[in-house]
């Protein structure tokens, strides 16, 4: 596993209970490998950890792009609801 400053690693979860949790790597071991040293959004709380198999890196660029589908989703829902529930054309 390789990471970079400004990456994300995110933790899934198998259970319906737990969210995934997402954090933003701070720091990198030497080559990008672990142990990385990240903030979880969930908490700001800072750790250094060594992801598990249950974890993957994403990319700044990666997780930029899914942070603007998630809000132009939130948006066109928004705008649906406003709408009366009737889809804007």
């Amino acid at each position: 596993m390789h990471a970079r400053a400004g990456d994300w690693l995110v933790v899934h979860s198998h259970l319906e209970a737990r969210p995934t949790r997402r954090a933003l790597i701070l720091a990198v071991g030497a080559g990008g490998e672990p142990p990385y040293t990240v903030r979880w959004t969930d908490t700001d709380h800072e750790a250094v950890l060594f992801p598990g198999p249950d974890a993957t890196i994403v990319s700044a660029t990666e997780e930029s792009e899914r942070e603007r589908q998630e809000s132009s989703r939130i948006s066109g829902m928004q705008a649906d609801i406003r709408s009366g529930g009737r889809p804007l054309r």
